[in-house]
């Protein structure tokens, strides 16, 4: 089930480089999440594109934003760098899309989408 809306935001630390975690509790500012199932599918590549292009509107806003997939740091950061994206992807993988669960996002589908988390 999905987060409804004035619910506090699970906290999670995950790696967003092979060296580096993050933890949702580090930003002082709004937080988009971006959920996708895999770097390298086509529409999730896609997407990532457009979201990295409009990521100064973002900043412009006081948000940061963040992807999230069950993809491990070494390729998100293969893929990065192939397709450009201008802020971090972090690796949901140790478990498995714990992250994804905790925030209800839903696996049946393979398009996942974005939700914007405030804490």
């Amino acid at each position: 089930m999905a987060l409804q809306a004035g619910v506090g935001a699970p906290e999670f630390g995950l790696l967003a480089t092979p060296y580096q975690r993050v933890a949702l509790s580090e930003f002082d500012r709004p937080v988009v999440l971006i959920f996708f199932p895999a770097d390298w599918s086509p529409v999730c590549g896609d997407e990532l594109t457009v979201f990295s292009a409009a990521s100064g509107l973002f900043r412009a806003r006081g948000a940061q934003i963040l992807g999230i997939s069950v993809d491990g740091p070494w390729c998100h950061e293969a893929f990065k760098e192939q397709r450009k994206v201008a802020f971090p992807l972090l690796a949901d993988c140790n478990p498995k899309g714990e992250v994804a669960q905790a925030y209800g996002v839903p696996r049946r589908r393979r398009h996942f989408g974005a939700c914007s988390i405030r804490y």
